[in-house]
């Protein structure tokens, strides 16, 4: 659930910003953190949890530090 909030609220700072804002950051691959959201939401009989977990276990610390920083410069 977690997934499914954070890809919902990268899709509406994307929207909000007219892109301008994650464009700034491009390291992080934001369409596929709004995809994860789609296909969490929507295709969950295709979602194998092995995958995802691992997913998260590479990316989630370096995504985490990215929105630190998005805050940060924000701020």
């Amino acid at each position: 659930m977690q997934l499914i909030a954070m890809g919902e609220r990268v899709k509406h700072l994307d929207k909000l910003t007219g892109g301008a804002l994650l464009a700034r950051y491009p390291q992080v691959a934001w369409k596929r953190v709004m995809g994860i959201r789609d296909m969490l939401s929507h295709h969950y009989f295709d979602v194998d949890a092995e995958v995802v977990y691992g997913a998260c276990e590479k990316h989630i610390g370096e995504l985490a530090r990215i929105v630190q920083r998005v805050i940060a410069d924000l701020a």
